[in-house]
């Protein structure tokens, strides 16, 4: 550590080179340069879990409640992805997106999103059956909702450019198992110590948790007791099969349950070419757990000893039963897929590589639905940052990085 005036090793330091940590180092070299920031990821490069494992979407924050923070931000945050993969030429596409109602039971919320999309000012059109075969002739529905401002993208090469602008910026960024955080001391001075697994020692006057899958345990490691806890939820992906490519065209989703913040199962082109579909959501084993074969004591234990897991489970369990059985039944999975693309059967069906989702859950078993981000003593935690978190990255990363510049002038002061 650095003795005298210049104690401090950086001014902020960054845990987690996914999207939402990386855009926030890259708004703090934009909005204060000479700002010295430095990223720990435990991981040999960044975008490793929730970023590079998701389906790729732009959202047009359609399904967003007025005056949420995912409604502010993915508005916003959507046409500003479009325009910074432009500029950094960054595989996408703005495809629009059929939103489809299979059931006359799923017709008021179709029309409700309808009426929401209106009032967030986005471009929504209400489709019939014969429209729907106009943009997806293979998809069938009792009527649809089209939203043209979603787009497809590479989150993962959006991660890789705004870490290579962070560097150029003067950032730096430590990779690998030895930058992994174990311990943390604020008791003394007016900034944070931070020793990772290879025995350096860190001084920042700010720190910005963007651990995802581990932000809970970040957070209890710099003293402060996060008002949820991470569930981890494992996301199942098939993709169609080459030669079936051709019955998807964009992107079409089932009308969402307001009372689970999961989509459902849907069906993504991507900017390759590939067709994803999924996912389903099952509780993983372990915070890494992309595959059921893996498990953790720890993370089990944590689960377990939860009330939240458990008040999670006696709420939902009707929902839960549903999904694990099309997680260990393909033939439950492809009737899932069926009801928006009937001509599909299960050997059109290959495995693809699962995500893992950082669900917030509080103690009373209720689901953290919006972003949630949490402060304490030169300490900024980002306890829950669902999907539209890729597509709202950089005005969530420009918001963050303000608070974090406000710990650091507090530390001067």
């Amino acid at each position: 550590m650095r003795q005298g005036a210049d104690r401090y090793d950086c001014d902020v330091l960054v845990i987690g080179a996914g999207i939402v940590g990386l855009s926030t180092a890259y708004a703090l070299t934009r909005a204060a340069p000479g700002t010295r920031v430095t990223v720990l990821e435990k991981e040999p490069g960044p975008a490793r879990h929730q970023t590079g494992r998701n389906s790729g979407v732009i959202h047009s924050g359609i399904y967003y409640p007025p005056g949420s923070l995912k409604a502010r931000y993915a508005l916003g945050g959507s046409a500003e992805m479009v325009k910074f993969c432009a500029e950094h030429g960054i595989p996408h596409e703005v495809t629009g997106k059929l939103i489809v109602a299979t059931e006359r039971a799923e017709l008021p919320r179709l029309h409700a999103l309808i009426q929401r999309g209106r009032q967030h000012g986005l471009p929504v059109r209400e489709l019939g059956p014969a429209q729907i075969a106009e943009h997806e002739p293979h998809v069938r529905g009792l009527a649809a909702i089209h939203v043209g401002t979603t787009g497809i993208c590479d989150f993962t090469a959006v991660a890789r450019e705004l870490a290579r602008l962070t560097k150029d910026a003067g950032g730096e960024l430590r990779f690998g198992p030895g930058a992994a955080v174990e311990a943390m001391d604020r008791r003394v001075g007016r900034g944070i110590a931070v020793r990772t697994a290879d025995g350096t020692v860190l001084r920042a006057r700010a720190l910005v948790n963007c651990a995802g899958l581990h932000c809970d345990h970040v957070a209890r490691l710099a003293g402060d007791e996060p008002p949820a806890r991470i569930l981890p939820f494992r996301g199942e992906f098939f993709d169609l099969a080459e030669h079936r490519r051709g019955l998807v065209r964009g992107l079409v989703y089932p009308v969402p349950d307001p009372a689970f913040p999961f989509l459902g199962v849907h069906l993504t082109r991507s900017v390759e070419g590939t067709v994803h579909v999924g996912p389903n959501a099952v509780p993983a084993l372990a915070r890494e757990g992309y595959a059921w074969r893996v498990a953790s004591a720890a993370d089990l234990g944590g689960l377990l000893t939860y009330p939240g897991s458990w008040r999670l489970a006696r709420r939902h369990w009707r929902y839960g039963a549903g999904e694990m059985r099309r997680s260990l039944s393909r033939r439950a999975f492809t009737d899932a897929v069926r009801r928006l693309l009937p001509e599909v059967t299960a050997e059109d069906l290959t495995p693809a590589p699962a995500g893992v989702r950082a669900q917030a859950v509080l103690r009373d078993g209720t689901l953290v639905d919006d972003f949630l981000v949490e402060e304490g003593p030169h300490t900024i935690h980002v306890l829950n940052a669902p999907s539209p978190a890729a597509t709202a990255s950089l005005p969530i990363g420009r918001e963050i990085a303000q608070r974090a510049l406000a710990a650091v002038r507090v530390s001067r002061s």
